[in-house]
């Protein structure tokens, strides 16, 4: 065999590998859409509103939040799609990614405005990762991560703050405030340490920091973010108002920008092609 022939089956070898190992996060690089859904609608009165110019931004809005009893949440909710935006997508234990968006939320301008909140929703109705997780800015400047495997306060406002563990760099984010630009990461990888799936939460290039000092926060042994076939996990943005009795106008918007989410390969696989089939192709080409 020539020095060539040897060259073209290590680099088809390598080709059939690399193959293999993206295979599994096809699905999550084929995301394409969002869809976008009325979810809680405790003020029936309100007016519901979106635009969607996806991955460009998204924006959500609600009017006239507001009833006479006390009392009640109307939430939005946009979710990653992959098929145009005819259903949402569902995402399964090994659909590693890294994903971002840059989030603004503000009142309609009236003081009153209530218990106005945005950011992350990872929807885990099967419980498998421990319920739904959120990570989110609020009008009242509260920035936190709840939900799923986790609580990590990122603003003094969120109480406890700082956390155990601390943040990378330290310090934490300032409380938020209506009409900032605040961008929120959320990833779901591996955690190198342990093995274990795992999430990494992080506001404004702060990251979270778990007990052990590190910035994964691992689920369960064999644990992993799919759902069920009934009960399928989905991932998005979502805008929540709260009902205000005394004033009609009662309103706001979330705005997410900048939206991105892209696969990660399982290191495992890297590691098994770097190992193994790149050093093959080095060794052959130098025959």
């Amino acid at each position: 065999m020539t020095s060539l022939q040897r060259f073209t089956c290590s680099a088809t070898l390598v080709g059939l590998c690399l193959a293999t190992t993206s295979g599994a996060y096809a699905q999550v690089s084929s995301i394409n859409s969002v869809i976008i859904s009325h979810v809680f609608n405790d003020m029936p009165g309100a007016t519901p509103s979106s635009f969607n110019s996806y991955p460009g931004s998204v924006t959500l809005n609600e009017s006239g939040a507001s009833r006479t009893a006390s009392g009640g949440l109307n939430r939005d909710v946009w979710y990653f799609s992959n098929n145009g935006g005819t259903s949402a997508y569902q995402f399964q234990n090994n659909n590693y990614f890294n994903a971002s968006f840059n989030i603004t939320l503000a009142g309609n301008g009236n003081p009153s405005s209530v218990d106005l909140e945005a950011g992350w929703l990872f929807s885990n109705p099967s419980g498998n990762f421990g319920g739904d997780l959120q990570s989110i800015v609020t009008g009242a400047g509260v920035v936190f991560q709840g939900g799923g495997p986790s609580y990590y306060p990122f603003s003094p406002a969120a109480g406890g703050f700082p956390a155990a563990a601390g943040s990378s760099p330290p310090g934490g984010v300032p409380n938020y405030t209506e009409g900032q630009t605040y961008t929120m990461g959320l990833n779901y990888i591996l955690d190198p340490n342990t093995g274990r799936n795992a999430f990494e939460y992080s506001v404004n290039g702060v990251f979270a920091l778990s007990a052990p000092g590190d910035r994964y926060f691992d689920l369960g042994a064999g644990v992993g973010v799919g759902g069920t076939s009934s009960q399928p996990s989905t991932l998005g943005g979502y805008f929540q108002i709260g009902n205000d009795p005394s004033h009609p106008n009662n309103g706001g918007t979330a705005t997410f920008s900048a939206i991105t989410i892209t696969p990660v390969p399982e290191p495992s696989s890297w590691v098994l092609l770097s190992a193994g089939v790149l050093p093959l192709l080095l060794r052959r080409r130098r025959i």
